[in-house]
């Protein structure tokens, strides 16, 4: 539930925008798109390490089912924004903040739980199922997004509600608590540091990726650069609290353990490699592929999800394989072969064409899946069972952050890729397309210069953008019918942009296969040992020292 919500919103932004009457080309409506897109994995990014820490303080259990609570309360409320226009979008980046906050606390204490109630010879199994879950949740989203936002905007965040009431009872009634609780003074400027320097350099990115000042994107805005200056800098003085504090938030220490830090490394890595993989292949089916088949502007975010099927179904049959396996024969095997599928799968992207035949291109995206899926459950698994019980929470939770954090960047730097390459080619192209259907050079020459980040969203946003910018500057309704039937149709715009977007895309798709590569060879890395988390103590009792793992 919490994943699907951070994917959903993103396949359902056409329907919302029209729902709540927001022009989501306007240049001022951009904050509202990105922030609508970047804000739930920002807030989830920057809670869940805290969030983990508060179940090994106050049990698990309790801060997972308020959780469910307040995830419920979220979903409920962005279902009722009564509002149009501007109004409107702040109140669902209002609400989906407090709902990613449900959410962190769902994500960092789940694996905790289950690593508590399971033993270690089951709980590669085990954490496959709940891996399975949650980045299910994220590839579900894509379809679910497409159906429901046909169906009613709305309905985006009324699946929630069911599942959350639901889960909110079951969870109070039935969980129970069978961890170590580890009482601890709460590091207060351990969570300021962090919150504070992860928050400044997320928001610094989103606000990159607008125009500034003339300019494609923000990357020269004072306010860009002194939060991305800003953050890193409080982010350092964060890992200099946490080596002196007594009772960190964020254990260092457990770095020491092997099979942790190479985890964790590739945790990031397979992130920072598939987080933008989704946005792209929203893009590119929206704006390119689908309109070129025919298929209306209107109609492609449902038939997006659609055919992103089988990115769903490969990761659905590999994880619960690959988790009850690895229990059997090792996490680091299917970790390290699943990474290797996965960056396989984005080198295949890379020479596909822009209009590729669809059964290889559904090819691709299941290998995509199954890499990911070879590689989910297993890492997740050694991950747990290499940190002694009482720090479960915490391990949790820093986990899900490796994750969240290589997600948001992700986004961020393909992004910048993106437009970077579009910004190089796609002026002089759009120019020279609109005035050889007879608009008057003067205008094609005006609407060539606008930010690309505008044609990259109504490609997202399933818009034409030639026929909304050609009315906004007066030129559309004094072309002959011919032209304006060409250049408001399905293929003028796909096949403008198609050529600068590919060599966005391979730009894209070397680097996330480098990534992946380079995860990869980290996997392999992480040794084979764990240390004997079994054993717990009393709260009471000293902590225990933490082993370092035997490779």
């Amino acid at each position: 539930m919490s994943s699907l919500d951070g994917s959903i919103v993103l396949i359902s932004l056409p329907a919302i925008f029209t729902g709540i009457k927001l022009d989501p080309l306007a240049p001022a409506n951009i904050v509202y798109l990105l922030w609508m897109i970047m804000g739930y994995r920002l807030v989830q990014s920057v809670l869940v390490v805290a969030v983990g820490k508060f179940g090994d303080m106050f049990g698990r259990v309790r801060i997972y089912n308020l959780g469910f609570l307040v995830f419920t309360v979220a979903s409920v409320l962005l279902s009722f924004d009564p509002f149009h226009g501007e109004p409107a979008a702040l109140w669902l980046i209002g609400w989906r903040l407090l709902q990613a906050f449900g959410g962190s606390m769902l994500t960092a204490n789940s694996q905790a739980i289950l690593t508590d109630a399971f033993p270690r010879e089951r709980r590669g199994f085990a954490l496959g199922i709940n891996q399975v879950a949650g980045l299910a949740g994220m590839f579900i989203g894509l379809t679910a997004g497409g159906l429901l936002a046909a169906w009613d905007w709305r309905s985006v965040f009324w699946v929630n509600v069911p599942v959350g009431i639901v889960g909110t009872l079951w969870a109070y009634f039935m969980l129970r608590d069978n961890g170590v609780r580890h009482p601890s003074r709460m590091d207060w400027w351990g969570n300021l540091t962090f919150a504070v320097g992860l928050s400044a350099v997320l928001v610094a990115i989103t606000f990159g990726l607008q125009p500034y000042g003339g300019q494609t994107m923000g990357w020269t805005n004072p306010w860009v650069d002194a939060g991305l200056v800003g953050g890193v800098l409080l982010l350092a003085a964060f890992v200099w609290v946490e080596l002196r504090v007594d009772d960190p938030m964020f254990e260092l220490r457990l770095f020491k353990i092997r099979a942790f830090a190479f985890g964790n490394a590739t945790r990031f890595g397979g992130s920072l490699a598939q987080g933008g993989l989704q946005f792209m292949l929203v893009i590119w089916l929206q704006g390119i592929w689908l309109p070129l088949h025919g298929y209306s502007y209107e109609s492609t975010p449902l038939w997006a999800g659609i055919l992103m099927l089988p990115l769903t179904c490969g990761f659905l049959i590999a994880g619960p394989i690959s988790g009850a396996l690895s229990d059997r024969l090792g996490a680091r095997l299917f970790a390290t072969a699943g990474m290797v599928v996965f960056g396989l799968s984005f080198v295949g992207l890379i020479f596909l064409p822009v209009d590729f035949p669809y059964w290889l291109f559904a090819a691709l995206l299941a290998l995509n899946g199954i890499g990911m899926g070879m590689y989910s459950a297993p890492n997740s698994a050694a991950i747990m069972s290499a940190v002694p019980a009482r720090y479960r929470g915490v391990a949790s939770g820093m986990r899900a952050t490796f994750q969240n954090s290589g997600t948001s960047l992700s986004i961020g730097v393909f992004f910048s890729l993106m437009i970077t390459g579009l910004a190089s080619t796609l002026p002089h192209t759009l120019t020279q397309g609109l005035t050889a259907h007879g608009v008057p050079h003067t205008v094609a020459a005006q609407i060539g210069e606008l930010p690309p980040v505008s044609s990259l969203f109504a490609a997202m946003l399933g818009v034409n953008p030639i026929e909304y910018l050609l009315e906004s500057y007066h030129a559309l309704a004094g072309l002959p019918q011919a032209a304006q039937r060409v250049l408001t149709g399905h293929t003028f715009f796909p096949n403008l942009i198609s050529g600068p977007f590919h060599d966005g895309l391979v730009v894209v798709f070397s680097v996330s296969a480098a990534i992946a590569l380079l995860s990869a060879a980290a996997s392999a890395l992480r040794g084979t040992g764990v240390v004997d988390s079994e054993q717990t103590r009393p709260a009471s009792a000293a902590p225990a020292p933490l082993e370092k793992e035997n490779a």
